[in-house]
Order: C-alpha cells, then sequence, then structure tokens
C-alpha cells in the first residue's frame, strides 16, 4: 500500500513504532545496567542514529514519524504557530492543519487493526485524525469511551489502575504498559506508542531518576518482544542542558533585544505548549514576523552577533534546508547553540518554574536520536540504517518493509 507516496506493505506479525520522548543515545548508554532487554535489541537486532525533523520538538516530529514525510509535506510544524488566517497564535494541535493523511489512519481503513497510545493529550486529535481503531492519552485515560477512542473503562478494565498524572514521571510507563496489554488481550497489525519527556526535561542521563524511569520502560519493552512484536524505538528529538555556570537558564530574549534595535517583531516559539513546567516554552528554535520586511537583513545580522545564536535563516532558506511549510514559519528561523535558549521577552515566560536546572531541545543538536529494533533488518535497510542518512520519521517504512 502507498501512503504519501511511500510503500507500507503489511505484516503477518504486529509491527510497534514507539517514540521514546526527548530520550537521546546517551540516556541508554547510561542505563543499560539496567536495560537489559533493550541493550539485547541493540545487540542481537538493528540499531543506528538518525535524524529528526527540525524544529526538534514534539509535535513536528511525532506527525513526520506518523505521515512518514517531513513538515513541508505534512504541514505540522511547531506545537504552536502563527494562524496569519486568523491574526492568531495558535496551538498547532488540530488535524485541519495537516496536509497529508497519516500512515495509521489509511492502514486502519484498509484491513489493519489499529492501535494508538499518547502520554500527551495535545498530539491525539491528530493521531486519532480518521482513524478506524484506538485511540487514546495516558494523561485522559479515565476519560476514553467507545465513541471517541475506540476503548472504554481503560483504568479498571485494561489497566487495573489509574493513571499517573502528566507531570509523574511514570505517564510514560503506564504508556507503553497500555500497549503491552492491550496486545495481551488481542492481535493488533500496527501500534504506535509515543512518551513525554518530562524525565528528560528534568534528570540528566545516567541519575537516579532516569535510570529508575527507564528501567521500568525496559520492562515493557520486554513484555512486547515476548508477544512476537517487531518493534521500533525512536525519539522525537534529544535534550540538552541550557544553564550558565550558576545554573540559571540561559537566555537570549530576542523580541525585547530587537526591539531595543528599533526592529519590531512578533517572535513564535514552536516549542510552546500546555506542559510549561518542563521547559518554560524555551527552546533552541523560533521563527519571528517583521513588522518592517525592509529591516529583515538587519535583524539578521543583529540576531547573528548575539552571544548563543548559531543559525539565521530567511524563510526560503530554511525551506530548502529544514524542509518546512514556507507559509507556517515567519520572516525569519532562529536556532541557538547547544547551549542557549530563544526566549520572547522575561515577562513572557514563566521563569519560575524553570530557574533551576533547565534542560530543553528545538536545534540542530537535538537532532540526532537512536533508531533500535528488536530484530534484524535485512542487508539493504541496515545498511540503509548504518548509513546516517536515515530519518525518524522513516521508522514506520523500515518496519513494513525491513523485515
Amino acid at each position: 500500500m502507498k501512503i504519501n507516496n511511500r510503500d507500507y506493505p503489511k505484516h503477518k506479525k504486529t509491527i510497534i513504532g514507539v517514540c521514546m520522548d526527548g530520550t537521546s543515545y546517551p540516556y541508554y548508554e547510561q542505563a543499560k545496567d539496567v536495560m537489559p532487554n533493550l541493550q539485547r535489541f541493540i545487540n542481537e537486532g538493528s540499531f543506528g542514529m538518525v535524524k529528526s525533523v527540525i524544529p526538534s520538538f514534539t509535535n513536528p516530529n511525532n506527525m513526520a514519524i506518523v505521515t512518514g514525510v517531513p513538515p513541508k509535506l505534512n504541514g505540522i510544524c511547531g506545537n504552536f504557530y502563527w494562524d496569519t488566517e486568523l491574526q492568531k497564535e495558535v496551538m498547532m494541535n488540530d488535524p485541519k492543519y495537516l496536509k497529508v493523511p497519516t500512515i495509521l489512519s489509511v492502514l486502519s481503513q484498509n484491513d489493519h487493526k489499529v492501535a494508538v497510545v499518547t502520554a500527551k493529550d495535545k498530539l491525539r486529535k491528530m493521531l486519532a485524525h480518521n482513524l478506524d481503531g484506538i485511540c487514546f492519552s495516558a494523561e485522559f485515560a479515565n476519560q476514553a469511551t467507545l465513541e471517541e477512542n475506540g476503548i472504554e473503562n481503560v483504568e479498571q478494565g485494561l489497566m487495573g489502575k489509574e493513571r499517573p498524572g502528566i507531570y509523574d514521571p511514570y505517564i510514560s510507563v503506564y504508556c507503553i504498559e497500555a500497549g503491552a496489554k492491550l496486545l495481551q488481550k488481542e492481535h493488533f497489525d500496527v501500534m504506535y506508542l509515543t512518551t513525554t519527556d518530562f524525565v528528560q526535561h528534568k534528570y540528566a542521563p545516567g541519575s537516579d531518576d532516569a535510570n529508575d524511569f527507564l528501567a521500568k520502560i525496559d520492562h515493557w519493552l520486554g513484555e512486547l518482544d515476548k508477544l512476537g512484536a517487531i518493534i521500533g524505538v525512536t525519539a522525537d528529538h534529544g535534550m540538552q542542558a541550557k544553564t550558565k555556570v550558576d545554573g540559571t537558564p540561559k537566555v537570549q530574549f530576542i523580541e525585547q533585544l530587537l526591539d531595543a534595535q528599533n526592529i519590531k517583531t512578533r517572535v513564535i516559539l514552536p516549542i510552546t505548549d500546555p506542559y510549561v513546567v518542563h521547559h518554560g516554552a524555551l527552546g533552541g528554535y523560533g521563527t519571528l514576523y517583521l513588522e518592517d520586511k525592509s529591516q529583515l537583513l538587519d535583524a539578521k545580522d543583529y540576531l547573528l552577533s548575539l552571544d548563543g545564536i548559531e543559525t539565521v535563516l530567511t524563510n526560503q532558506e530554511a525551506v530548502e534546508k529544514f524542509e518546512l511549510p514556507g507559509d507556517r514559519i515567519g520572516d525569519l528561523v532562529i536556532l541557538s547553540d547547544a547551549s542557549t535558549t530563544i526566549g520572547r521577552t522575561p515577562e513572557w515566560h514563566d521563569l519560575d518554574k524553570v530557574k533551576e536546572g533547565l534542560r530543553s531541545h528545538g536545534g540542530e543538536h537535538s537532532q540526532e536520536v537512536p533508531m533500535i529494533f528488536n530484530k534484524k533488518l535485512s542487508k539493504e535497510y541496515h545498511q540503509k540504517l548504518k548509513s546516517g542518512t536515515s530519518r525518524n520519521f522513516d521508522l514506520f517504512h523500515f518496519l513494513s518493509n525491513g523485515f
């Protein structure tokens, strides 16, 4: 079957795509003693490093993974954007922003039994768009209905326990566990399980909290493996510390700084979402709209002079370099270095929530992520994975064609 111009033949075995939000390879490397199942996948299956889409945020990458194509084609280029028609800043979590169908929806309408579990409810509407199957969030598992989600009584009937809160590390464990419990009950052809990155925002690789969390994830990956599924694990982005020497956030408030240069702008930070405890809406990528377009080169030169600002691209340059939809990204696209974040003005952000130990993502330094399969890929697909040119949104193409 061709979906968005890529082939997805049907498998006899269940194929499961897992997106471990914010989990760069150092997390697994530092947790290898407590992740025996994932280590077995790496050693006996297939493993390589791939690149996420830019911006390296949740919505663009999850939707790239489930459409198999980059933002230029699927339309999703942030968690948040400036809707030029509405003249309003809006969350990009409505299916109306999708320009192509998802792999999951098309398969579900063509003799494939499909189940999707997301930790964060913000993804659910887009993941469920035109999906004939199960799709619910761990965040609101208690509200799942047959009509809306294809399943009911999740907490007592499926899980046997209440869901954790969205800022509880184990909400992601609940998500992977739900996938295993669904598969224990009945056969599915395709599953997609996508977690949240609260742990990665708060704890560095190798920390006790990170390793405890990953050990519990590993248990449920092992249970999925026991059920005979072909599993592919990747991530939407990595994560880095974004702090000064004293531990406070390292931020360039570019809207305020440009205003001081008499350059009036509207800065949009596509990391913005309802979960500000994670990151305070501070990430490594931003886009801006100029009030006076004739100031474009002045704005670009000034931004490049700022400490920690690494790349500034015009709309067309960003479209070409990062395969972004030009009608949704503004006049300039700005990316920071590995240790800096981009802000609007100090007043716009709730900095109290991230005053110590900020860890975040968004730019090219968070783009490299692992892709791990529990079974050995064919020679052709093994070489593709090892080439370093594959993308996280190749996940379902590999799962469907690589074995």
